[in-house]
């Protein structure tokens, strides 16, 4: 089996979000925190908890928002 993008997620407080996502998406989601739960021997993860670390995992690879934001930085 392939290996996620993610890995385990932290045992934290978890924190409320309210967002409507398209129903494809949300089926994606559902469907995602099922095999990450499969694969990091993890109890059933909720979809939404998936949220954060998708896009701070996706912030953290976007070269050119890091770029961006390393020239805004240096700018001020």
């Amino acid at each position: 089996m392939a290996k996620l993008k993610l890995g385990p997620l932290p045992d934290d407080k978890p924190v409320k979000v309210t967002v409507e996502l398209p129903a494809s998406l949300h089926r994606d989601l559902v469907a995602y925190a099922a095999i990450l739960a499969r694969q990091s021997g993890q109890p059933d993860i909720e979809p939404s908890r998936l949220i954060v670390p998708m896009l701070e995992r996706f912030i953290a690879t976007d070269r050119e928002f890091s770029k961006a934001k390393r020239d805004n930085s240096t700018q001020r």
